[in-house]
């Protein structure tokens, strides 16, 4: 019985090529409580795997975050096997704007302590009393309330290169270090202000509301299905369109287009960009933007001394990198010092403060 890939990235990649079919990139999550998470995992790796998808699925005893591709012939056999399940039945899917046949190449269901790396003590507070859904058109009309306080609940570098009009943008690294921050400067608004949520698929917002109501915030609102399901309505709907940029997302991808806008530049020369990319070289791995220029320029690299040990022979940088630990730039995310252009540090509700 297979219970974990046997196939390289690589391989995948030849077999998906050959194989020629459109893939769909979809996204899923749901709390729920999952007694034996080992036995689901299983089962849920040996039906997935039975029907080609690909990805990167969380379980945990308090439920499943999903980001996959699959066959687009075989969605309704998949929609078939998450409805045997009951408390995944009629689970909203959140399919992607933009579809690429190599946005995941292997198959990853893990066991979690949770499905989002919140830092929170889930036994302080009810998580199941949570903000008020809104679907686009109430969220257009809810943004455009005076007494609107719209945030961002995602990370800096996903909203770097996006986000709503008007939005406050948390300069964090994590999820739980914008808890704190919101919850700090909002103090003195939590019965006058309406604190509007938004993330990429609503999962971080389902926490971030019930934590924020139990923190005595009185009127807190997150918009339903995340920025994905908002621009699939705003598409279907004929509504204004109020995201500016693109869209982050966790998979070979990047990002997806929403506007033309590109609010974002090359954390090398300053110019405008909004594509992220990995430092090629492989003991760096850094993620920053980088415009088209400075990538022919650079290499593909951040700095000059990536770009030096990048043009080594391989078997000369598997040499350097043996008994080196990856270095800690792999996690700032744009944030490196050697990078003149990165994302400034500021204070994000200083236009409450005027």
């Amino acid at each position: 019985m297979q219970l974990y890939n046997n196939l390289s990235a690589k391989e995948r990649a030849e077999l998906i090529e050959k194989a020629g079919k459109d893939r769909l990139t979809i996204s899923f999550y749901k709390y729920a409580k999952i007694g034996n998470t080992e036995i689901f995992r299983n089962h849920m790796f040996l039906a997935w795997n039975e029907l080609e998808v690909l990805g990167r699925i969380y379980v945990a005893h308090e439920g499943i975050n999903a980001q996959l591709s699959i066959p687009a012939d075989h969605f309704h056999q998949f929609k078939n096997h998450l409805d045997t399940i009951t408390f995944l039945e009629n689970v909203r899917l959140n399919i992607a704007i933009e579809h690429d046949n190599f946005s995941f190449l292997k198959l990853k269901v893990k066991v979690r302590d949770k499905i989002v790396a919140d830092g929170l003590n889930d036994n302080t507070f009810d998580v199941t009393n949570k903000g008020i859904h809104v679907d686009a058109e109430k969220f257009n009309k809810l943004i455009e309330d005076e007494n609107t306080v719209l945030v961002d609940m995602r990370n800096h570098y996903e909203s770097e290169i996006g986000h709503f009009k008007n939005a406050i943008t948390p300069d964090v690294d994590t999820f739980r270090e914008s808890l704190d921050i919101i919850e700090e400067d909002l103090k003195d608004h939590k019965e006058d202000k309406k604190l509007v949520m938004y993330c990429t698929g609503g999962i971080r917002c389902e926490k971030a509301s019930a934590y924020y109501k139990h923190k005595g915030f009185k009127n807190v609102y997150q918009l339903d299905g995340g920025i994905i399901n908002y621009v699939r309505q705003v598409n279907e709907k004929g509504l204004e369109n109020k995201f500016i940029g693109k869209n982050f997302v966790f998979d070979e991808r990047r990002s997806e287009r929403i506007s033309d806008d590109v609010i974002a530049q090359c954390h090398q020369c300053g110019s405008p960009a909004d594509l992220h990319t990995n430092c090629a070289n492989e003991a760096c791995h850094l993620l920053f933007i980088q415009c088209d220029d400075c990538k022919e320029k650079m290499n593909n690299c951040c700095s000059s001394t990536c770009m030096e040990i990048h043009q080594l022979p391989y078997e000369e940088q598997k040499a350097l990198r043996k008994g080196q630990g990856n270095s800690n730039d792999i996690f700032k995310k744009g944030r490196a010092d050697h990078l003149p252009y990165k994302k400034d540090l500021r204070n994000i509700f200083e236009t409450l403060k005027k």
